[in-house]
């Protein structure tokens, strides 16, 4: 694997964090969703959000 920069690796970071919270935030309001199709849809989100944490980190390895 080639050598990555410290601001490579500060952005790469930064999606990771960026990626999590994104996960918790729509998990929780899934949650707490009331409706059905709003909780269906916020899970949806959540899963495509947990996805691209899960690609971000496959990449790292």
């Amino acid at each position: 694997m080639a050598q990555i920069t410290s601001k490579e690796l500060s952005g790469i970071s930064d999606l990771l964090s960026m990626e999590q919270n994104l996960v918790a935030k729509y998990s929780q309001y899934a949650k707490e969703a009331q409706d059905s199709a709003l909780r269906d849809k916020y899970e949806q989100i959540a899963q495509q959000h947990q996805g691209h944490l899960d690609e971000l980190w496959a990449n790292l390895k």
